[in-house]
Order: structure tokens, then sequence, then C-alpha cells
């Protein structure tokens, strides 16, 4: 019974930190939007024979994808 007197064991916080309440989603938002609006900028620039419709919106597709799979948890 000794033994368990001497552990200390802190307790979680209640709230997170700072930067993860505020500044974490602001940098996370800026990033996702940056890769969306790049990504999707890129795919008609090149403007390919017979591509049409489908190659923006197949790259739109899987950057919001990407997008969402890295920085959907934060």
């Amino acid at each position: 019974k000794e033994a368990m007197v001497d552990i200390d064991v802190k307790a979680k916080p209640l709230q997170p930190h700072w930067y993860e309440r505020y500044v974490q989603p602001c940098v996370a938002e800026l990033l996702g939007s940056a890769l969306f609006i790049f990504i999707g900028c890129l795919s008609v620039v090149e403007d390919a024979e017979g591509t049409g419709r489908l190659q923006p919106a197949l790259a739109h597709g899987l950057a919001l994808g990407l997008t969402i799979a890295i920085l959907g948890d934060i």
C-alpha cells in the first residue's frame, strides 16, 4: 500500500490548450483551403483536348477527399 501512495497522477486539464483551441483549427483551415484552391486551379490550367469537365471535377473531388483525410480530425 505504501507504493501506491508514492505515485503522483496528474489529471488531464478539462480545457484543451489555447494552441489546440484557436491556432490549430485556423492553420488547418488555411492549409486545407490553399490545397483545395491550388489543385483546383492547376487542374484547369492545362486544358487537354477531350477531358471537358471531367478533369477539374475529379481534381477537385480528390483534393477535397485528401484535405478531409489529412485535416478532418483537427
